[in-house]
């Protein structure tokens, strides 16, 4: 295998495209062969991506290459597959898809659910990577440890608030300014799209769990990060606790037990999850963080690239928190 990685990236115009960018033209082994966008074709992608000016003279593309070796699609949801059956991917080529489209496991389905904190291994030799959703993400984290060890026995309630940036970069009423500045609101209470993969995942730990998940989302009023926090009954004392998850995310480098409580500016710009743990009688809470855009989209298709290349998982993701 080559030292470097070749790229191409379609969708490149959206937040989860520039964050994507932002990691890759610094990543040690990375080649951006092409950046594909039918809207900006042409244009100096520090047009679009201002603050890459002085980083990149890549321009948009309006054409494909079949000369790399992994293929990043940064598209909406629903946008993945519909690209994929009207664009033949050659068998060569690897495929991250960062939408919803491949998470749910499904007959014909080759996609490979991308969180390593779960299946690091068959990450590796995955043809295909499904990456996790944002809050899926930041919520599985939070919970891993429990499902692993079959202490799932009653209702979870969680709630999260997400930064503007979770809704996409196309202007809508809850993501303009005027609108989003000073307020927070409540959308998808019960229903939100990603409740079904964290079902997934925390069934293929603990194949007996048949208790509900109930998640009220909100809207924040800055741009990036997730702050999620949930509660359930757990037999552990809080040392028990804190004991085990230290353990299961020992030889995982980006998500980190802490024994202080955590706020959001730890993890924005890094593609950390810091998790917190307390004890209410019989009620275990946890705090997960992670930023929306690093762990929850660009920075975990990157960890997901490294892992299915050989690289070292953390290759250009040594990312520092601007905590001021």
């Amino acid at each position: 295998m080559s030292t470097k990685i070749k790229i191409g990236i379609v969708g490149g115009a959206g937040y989860t495209g520039g964050e994507l960018l932002r990691i890759l033209v610094n990543h040690p082994n990375a080649d951006i062969v092409f950046v594909h966008s039918n809207s900006n074709a042409g244009n100096p992608i520090y047009k679009v991506h201002t603050d890459l000016i002085g980083s990149t003279d890549l321009v948009f593309s309006s054409e494909l290459s079949s000369a790399i070796d992994v293929l990043f699609l940064c598209v909406g949801h629903g946008d993945a597959s519909k690209f994929l059956d009207a664009n033949p991917i050659e068998s060569h080529i690897k495929i991250i898809d960062l939408s919803q489209d491949f998470r749910i496991e499904k007959e014909g389905n080759d996609f490979v659910y991308g969180l390593p904190e779960l299946q690091r291994d068959k990450i590796k030799n995955a043809k295909n990577i499904a990456n996790p959703g944002c809050f899926a993400t930041c919520i599985q984290l939070g919970l891993l440890p429990l499902a692993a060890n079959k202490v799932l026995e009653s209702d979870i309630h969680v709630s999260g608030i997400t930064g503007s940036t979770g809704a996409g970069q196309s202007l809508s009423q809850t993501s303009h300014f005027s609108w989003r500045n000073n307020n927070m609101s409540v959308y998808k209470a019960l229903n939100h799209q990603h409740l079904k993969e964290i079902g997934q995942t925390l069934k293929s730990l603990q194949a007996s769990l048949d208790k509900e998940m109930h998640f009220i989302p909100y809207r924040g009023d800055f741009t990036r990060g997730i702050i999620a926090t949930m509660y359930t009954p757990c037999p552990w004392t809080l040392e028990e606790a804190k004991e085990k998850y230290k353990a299961y995310y020992a030889a995982h480098p980006f998500t980190h037990v802490m024994d202080e409580n955590i706020d959001l500016k730890q993890v924005v710009n890094t593609n950390n999850c810091l998790l917190y743990l307390e004890k209410h009688g019989d009620q275990l809470m946890i705090v997960s963080i992670i930023d929306n855009l690093l762990k929850g989209a660009s920075g975990h298709a990157v960890q997901n690239m490294n892992l299915m290349f050989g690289l070292e998982e953390t290759a250009g993701l040594r990312l520092k928190a601007g905590s001021f």
